[in-house]
């Protein structure tokens, strides 16, 4: 079909902004570099995730100082959401406005937490998000309730919820996008960095494309890479693909760029011609620029005599430390992390296997994240067709203060060892901000519809339009913004 809207990537972003237009009647074309995951030996092999790799693709990116590594993005039909952990929490509304941090003040967005919300509500529907409100006191105003409770708190989560309730702090349920019954059915292992072949998860493929896919004027091909965008002044006049067939240009009035922080941003600098010298879309210098990637550390709790009989724990979160107070800055989120397994701490540490079971059967695993500030010096450049990230971690002070209270709490509640390992730079925490949305097209790429300044018929919709990282995961922020582009579009009959 001749699309008059073309999708690049099938992401979180790109995958809801084909459910929100597909109603429309406009003939959608969704392009997928990678293919759609099979079931396989590997869904529920902890080892050969966590130690082999075997999702992992064989990429190889530059990091500040030219030296190579793994980056550990996944290209497959629903991006990185198939591996995801389905945290889908809102931003809080303090995450909107000028925030003071130990490491900087961040600048703000251009709407308000009120301008989105309706999307926030909407894409919680999309994405059937299990969640309550109430327990947490940095939860922003929703206007309607989840359409789900929450999943439920295995035993020993529960009774590590009461400990920290009578201990002062407010714990709550993790907002997540999951069947529980269907993921467990699948194999007795939790869904943090699992891939989601039973459909259990609800990530982009599950909810997004399903829906989208299921009108006629959709359609999904895989095995696309986009290797440049053509422009003709203010227009974008194509997209160049590269398939096993050979490389081809596809047309369309409205393209939409949804390929992820670092691959949207690689991609249009690399698209640079003699009327864009410095990339597509790049007037402004800030494309590649403030790039952010969440401060994280999995702080690990041990009682020798108390054993955590969990499969998947990751139902509990805390918030006590996000906000400023008159006693800290703003620290950041703290939730469970799925449940480490001996195989999985044995492949991410030189621990023999017996230590590593005995101590993963003791274990309450807490993932801490803080957020990294936008720099415009932290950034994604293309050099001579590879990707260089230098990543320049900001607020790192913040984090260690973050987990030096998380630390204390869990003292405080009956473990007498708590441990932590911060992650470096090969695990992908929620990359974003190389795009990034504003008012002025001096300093910013896209507009608060997340339109390019320079191009009015190319949109970007993932993670590298967020201002700020803030402490939580993007996912459903990108699936709110993505809603949010796609009334947009509809409402000014874009490109009908």
């Amino acid at each position: 079909m001749q699309p008059d809207v073309i999708i690049i990537g099938s992401g979180m972003g790109g995958a809801t902004l084909a459910a929100a237009l597909a109603p429309t009647g406009r003939r959608i074309l969704i392009l997928e570099r990678g293919e759609h995951l099979s079931p396989s030996d590997h869904d529920r092999d902890a080892e050969a995730i966590f130690k082999r790799g075997v999702f992992r693709p064989e990429e190889t990116w530059l990091d500040g100082a030219g030296r190579p590594f793994n980056p550990g993005n996944y290209y497959n039909v629903g991006g990185n959401s198939k591996f995801y952990g389905a945290a889908l929490i809102r931003y809080r509304e303090a995450d909107f406005g000028p925030a003071r941090h130990s490491g900087g003040t961040t600048p703000g967005w251009p709407i308000s937490y009120d301008t989105i919300e309706p999307d926030y509500q909407a894409a919680e529907q999309l994405y059937a998000v299990r969640g309550a409100t109430g327990t947490d006191p940095t939860e922003p105003a929703h206007s309607g309730d989840y359409a789900h409770g929450p999943v439920p708190d295995e035993p020993d989560i529960a009774d590590l919820r009461a400990r920290l309730t009578k201990a002062g702090f407010h714990p709550s349920s993790i907002p997540l996008g999951l069947d529980i019954d269907r993921w467990l059915s699948a194999g007795q292992t939790t869904w943090d960095a699992y891939p989601n072949t039973c459909g259990g998860k609800m990530d982009a493929e599950t909810c997004g494309l399903k829906a989208a896919l299921a009108h006629p004027n959709v359609e999904l091909r895989t095995g696309c890479h986009a290797l440049r965008i053509e422009v003709s002044g203010d227009v974008v006049s194509g997209v160049v693909i590269k398939t096993a067939q050979g490389v081809e240009t596809l047309r369309a009035p409205l393209v939409v760029l949804a390929a992820g922080a670092v691959q949207s941003a690689a991609l249009l600098l690399g698209s640079a011609n003699e009327e864009c010298p410095a990339g597509v879309a790049n007037r402004s210098d800030q494309v590649g620029r403030n790039f952010m990637n969440h401060n994280c550390s999995a702080v690990i709790a041990l009682h020798p005599l108390r054993r955590n009989r969990c499969v998947y724990q990751k139902t509990l979160m805390m918030n006590d430390f996000y906000l400023e107070s008159n006693a800290h800055p703003p620290l950041g989120n703290v939730q469970m992390l799925g449940k480490i397994t001996g195989a999985i701490l044995a492949a991410n540490s030189n621990l023999p296997c017996w230590l590593a079971h005995m101590i993963a059967a003791r274990s309450f695993d807490f993932y801490a994240m803080s957020e990294d500030l936008p720099n415009p010096n932290s950034r994604v450049t293309v050099q001579g067709g590879q990707i260089k990230l230098d990543w320049q971690r900001s607020n790192w002070d913040a984090h260690l203060q973050l987990v030096a209270k998380l630390k204390q709490a869990l003292r405080k509640i009956g473990f007498p060892i708590v441990i932590s390992q911060a992650f470096d730079r090969r695990t992908p925490s929620h990359q974003c901000g190389t795009a990034r949305m504003g008012a002025d097209p001096t300093s910013s790429v896209v507009d608060t519809f997340c339109r390019s300044h320079d191009h009015k018929n190319l949109f970007i919709v993932d993670a590298s339009v967020l201002p700020t990282s803030a402490a939580v995961n993007p996912a459903l922020t990108i699936a709110a913004l993505a809603l949010r582009a796609g009334r947009h579009i509809q409402e000014t009959d874009f490109a009908a």
